[in-house]
């Protein structure tokens, strides 16, 4: 049915909020917070930066997103007034770095690759992060290729993020299933016109603009049904 079913990688593939344990561990009280308020701050400077320069060859504000997570981690630390050293800071991008796969993750795509279906993550994500992350959960075999916004300069929800996918594989945008978790990503992917499944894993409501996903699930097991 699809010449390839991509994927976003951070809070669909890899758990971003398991971050929370470690920020927990160094700032008592403070990790369920930090952790939400970071990844909040993450994407908000991602469209910062995207919409302040939307230009065709990509913003002239565009930084890695290792970078942008950087600094979402020191402004969110100031502004819940936690003492964030260096050392700590350290640590925090160490396991950034090595997110833990969902559960999930290997076994569907293990499936998906198994019935001869291309598949690729399309993220913000830098490619050392990507390489990394991925390695580290030896999810490699299982994908055809790691495509980064980085060569656009520009993140999602920027068009030219999601048309990496086509160029990349040379296919239209009705050939491709997006997968993302996040209600943004899903929507924004569905007006650029790929069909998609979100993986609504916390039990939220979807947007109340634009479309609906064409699938949805409470994990990335029951994408297996619609393929």
């Amino acid at each position: 049915m699809y010449s390839l079913i991509a994927f976003d990688a951070y809070g669909t593939l890899f758990d971003v909020y398991s971050m929370t344990q470690l920020a927990e561990e160094l700032f008592p009280q403070f990790g369920e917070k930090l952790s939400l308020m970071w990844r909040d701050r993450q994407i908000e400077y991602t469209r910062l930066i995207s919409l302040s320069d939307p230009q065709p060859q990509g913003s002239k504000h565009y930084m890695p997103f290792w970078d942008v997570t950087i600094l979402s981690l020191r402004y969110c630390c100031k502004r819940l007034g936690l003492n964030l050293t260096a050392p700590i800071e350290q640590r925090l991008m160490d396991q950034y770095a090595k997110l833990e796969a969902f559960k999930d993750s290997k076994p569907v795509l293990q499936t998906i690759k198994s019935k001869g279906i291309p598949t690729a993550i399309l993220s913000n994500g830098s490619v050392a992060m990507l390489d990394t992350v991925v390695q580290g959960n030896g999810l490699e075999p299982y994908l055809d290729r790691i495509v980064s916004v980085e060569p656009a300069r520009i993140f999602k929800t920027a068009p030219q993020a999601y048309q990496l996918l086509c160029t990349s594989f040379g296919v239209s945008a009705q050939q491709i299933l997006f997968v993302s978790s996040n209600a943004w990503d899903a929507l924004a992917a569905s007006w650029f016109g790929f069909d998609v499944f979100w993986v609504n894993r916390q039990g939220h409501p979807f947007e109340e603009i634009g479309p609906t996903p064409k699938f949805t699930g409470s994990s990335l097991d029951e994408l297996l049904k619609v393929i």
